[in-house]
């Protein structure tokens, strides 16, 4: 038991060698600390990040189509509903021209279809070069022409407060003139052939005439 004193004093000091600052400083690492387990998660703080919302609003497009006729016009739509128009322009802008799409006979009178460009519009204007003018309104998107019988130029435009719009045009040829020189050429083809026909009948009523008259003599 005399003995035993200083072998356990030499087992003390290499057990808490780690932790001797004078051990540490030899080797030139830093002082270690107590080692926790790594699947211990009580340690780490229940942080919680709370979930991100935004107030942006979903906008869809107006119910508008360019084309059609009588409808609400398009930032009407937009100030009552919200929603969005096809690029529409402000009202001190000019215009952009709209489309002309036909320009055609319905049998009775010329009928021209356009549709409305993207920007604001208070009416229309259909032309015909040298002749008639009307003013349509901003609703519509067809107008029929009168006393229009002879080949012509048709323009449409757009106006607002700013001013008038560059001009949409098509060239109208009377299908009234094309069916009349048909009809004429057919007309005079068929009267020719009767007349051809009439030629041949004649002829051989003549020739049996003269058989007749030869047998009887």
């Amino acid at each position: 038991m005399r003995n035993r004193p200083f072998p356990l004093v030499i087992v003390c000091l290499l057990s808490i060698r780690g932790f001797c600052p004078l051990s540490s400083a030899g080797t030139g690492e830093p002082p270690r600390g107590p080692v926790f387990p790594t699947d211990d998660y009580s340690i780490y703080e229940d942080v919680s990040t709370p979930a991100m919302t935004t107030n942006a609003r979903t906008f869809q497009r107006c119910d508008y189509h360019p084309c059609k006729e009588n409808q609400t016009p398009c930032d009407v739509l937009a100030a009552s509903f919200g929603c969005l128009c096809p690029g529409i322009s402000l009202p001190d802008q000019h215009p952009e021209s709209p489309t002309l799409s036909s320009v055609s006979w319905n049998g009775s009178a010329v009928v021209v279809r356009w549709c409305a460009p993207p920007s604001y519009v208070t009416s229309y204007v259909v032309t015909t070069k040298g002749g008639e003018q009307q003013i349509v309104k901003v609703d519509q998107r067809s107008t029929t022409l009168n006393q229009l019988d002879h080949k012509a130029e048709v323009c449409v435009a757009a106006v607002n407060d700013a001013g008038e719009s560059g001009r949409s045009c098509m060239e109208y040829t009377p299908a009234s003139n094309s069916l009349s020189l048909a009809a004429g050429l057919t007309g005079g083809a068929l009267g020719l052939l009767l007349l051809i026909l009439l030629v041949v009948l004649l002829c051989r009523r003549r020739r049996q005439k003269k058989k007749r008259e030869a047998t009887h003599v």
